[in-house]
């Protein structure tokens, strides 16, 4: 049966009139396009992501410059929600031309371990929360907040640094509940503004910023270390996020009917494709039936596996590449920021598929599983495969690339299956799933970087074993139980108690 059956605004309604009624969603669709407010939005969101992520992973960059010496382990010990930039880099030494001005500390590997991972226990406190206050109090609001607060901490971030080693965690931290909430909280918006056919194009490219962000912070913060001192890479991405917070408060509104420039047309093309998705503020959540529903657990499972692969990827090979070709990435900053770029790319590739496949009669839930596996089982076995590459660097290169790339795929499936099963809580649910991932973001290389200590013939079989293992075991949880309906839980007349 079509999917397009299942998003019908009322029961009762034939099949017939369905049909028109895509027929006119593609139509207008095809007239508006890119120049749409819906995509202007999209674009908005994109720039707000772009500037959050080069703001999250800027320090892992810029710590060659700001200590006497780095090395591998002060990479294993990282953990990021996002693409991690410092993972590109190699052991070497501080720049020997630093400018005269920018100070360097004595912080060990262990102390830069806390001091990458200190972001991450903030964006952990706020992530599951910021999509339901969101949905409470508006996405604009929380993301601006979030967005300025960010901006702040960075430009701060220098003199932190300068104060000691307490004042730089601490700030470290807030600007992570800063960007938990940015993260979380910019979800509601595509309950009240994505149309369904079009929900995985314009989920795609405002998160496919994340990407871009890594990209551009990878090439250029070490030149700015060099050129200008490292404080300047904190104070040009931190004056960059002002700029986008202003952009933000001009740009962005929560829903349609606030926008005081969309038209007539477009305003109603939205609001009646999504009539039956337009969540009550009076509904309580139906907590109960949330933790009782294997559709929505083997969401966020997957969630999990999925961010566990994109850790693995990001943090440890490149650390592997090191130590079995010993080369050094960071000196070339075009190679590290390639993965980024196909990332970044294929990010946007994977939402047309998905809404190009929605057009072609598949089913909803069939669309997010293929995307979803394309997005987890090919990048976990290109990595299962790196150790048995032997001395083949380009091949061994060529691998992360693809496996950067494709990860990015479940982008249009898991992260926004929960809009497809639960669009009334799907703010509140979008903010769990994330944040239940980002637990592998922590967990990660603290069980990775106990298996480099102990067993260092073998210890990259074993975590990147560990990651397939992980990674296919949460995605066939999902293939099995993931659905593509609005369970009854998040339907308006189920009666729901806490």
């Amino acid at each position: 049966m079509d999917t397009r059956t299942k998003l019908s605004p009322t029961e009762g309604e034939s099949i017939h009139s369905q049909d028109m009624q895509l027929d006119e969603k593609l139509i207008s669709r095809k007239v508006q396009g890119l120049c749409s407010v819906r995509y202007g939005l999209a674009f908005s969101v994109h720039m707000c992501n772009f500037i959050l992520m080069a703001q999250n992973v800027i320090m892992n960059i810029t710590m060659v410059a700001m200590v006497n010496s780095t090395d591998h382990q002060a990479q294993v010990n990282v953990s990021t929600d996002g693409l991690p930039a410092n993972s590109l880099d190699g052991p070497s030494q501080a720049p020997k031309s630093l400018p005269a001005e920018a100070p360097v500390y004595d912080w060990n590997p262990q102390t830069q371990g806390i001091i990458f991972g200190s972001v991450n226990y903030g964006i952990l406190l706020t992530l599951p929360a910021s999509g339901y206050l969101a949905g409470k109090v508006g996405t604009k609001k929380v993301v601006a907040i979030a967005l300025f607060g960010s901006s702040l901490f960075i430009l701060c971030t220098p003199l932190a640094a300068d104060l000691g080693l307490v004042y730089l965690i601490v700030i470290r931290i807030a600007q992570g509940v800063c960007q938990g909430a940015g993260f979380g909280g910019q979800f509601a918006l595509w309950g009240k503004w994505s149309p369904p056919h079009e929900r995985s194009r314009l989920f795609s490219i405002a998160l496919s910023g994340l990407a871009l962000g890594s990209c551009i912070v990878t090439l250029l913060s070490g030149f700015i270390s060099l050129i200008l001192g490292w404080p300047f890479a904190f104070y040009i991405f931190g004056a960059v996020g002002c700029i986008c917070f202003l952009l933000w408060i001009g740009l962005v509104f929560d829903d349609p009917s606030s926008h005081p420039w969309i038209s007539i047309s477009e305003k109603e093309y939205i609001i009646s494709s999504l009539s039956q998705e337009v969540s009550s503020s009076k509904q309580p959540l139906p907590i109960k039936a949330m933790l009782c529903s294997l559709p929505l657990w083997s969401i966020h499972f997957c969630c999990f596996g999925h961010q566990w692969l994109v850790v693995v990827l990001l943090i440890h090979t490149p650390t592997y590449i090191n130590s079995v070709f010993n080369v050094n990435i960071r000196d070339n900053g075009i190679l590290s920021a390639l993965p980024f770029l196909f990332a970044w790319v294929c990010s946007i590739l994977g939402g047309v598929l998905a809404d190009f496949l929605l057009t072609k009669n598949f089913r909803i839930v069939t669309v997010r599983k293929i995307v979803t596996l394309v997005g987890n089982l090919p990048c976990s076995a290109f990595i299962v495969a790196l150790p048995y590459l032997g001395s083949s660097y380009v091949t061994t290169v060529a691998l992360l690339i693809l496996a950067c790339a494709l990860s990015t795929f479940a982008q249009s499936g898991i992260y926004i299956n929960v809009l497809d099963i639960a669009p009334r809580h799907s703010s509140f649910l979008m903010g769990t799933s994330r944040g239940f991932a980002h637990t592998a973001a922590i967990l990660s290389p603290t069980v990775n970087g106990f298996l480099l200590n102990q067993d260092p013939e073998f210890a990259w079989r074993k975590v990147f074993f560990l990651l397939f293992a992980i990674n296919t075991l949460c995605l066939i949880f999902y293939l099995i139980f993931g659905k593509g309906d609005v369970q009854d839980w998040a339907k308006e007349n189920k009666r729901t108690r806490l």
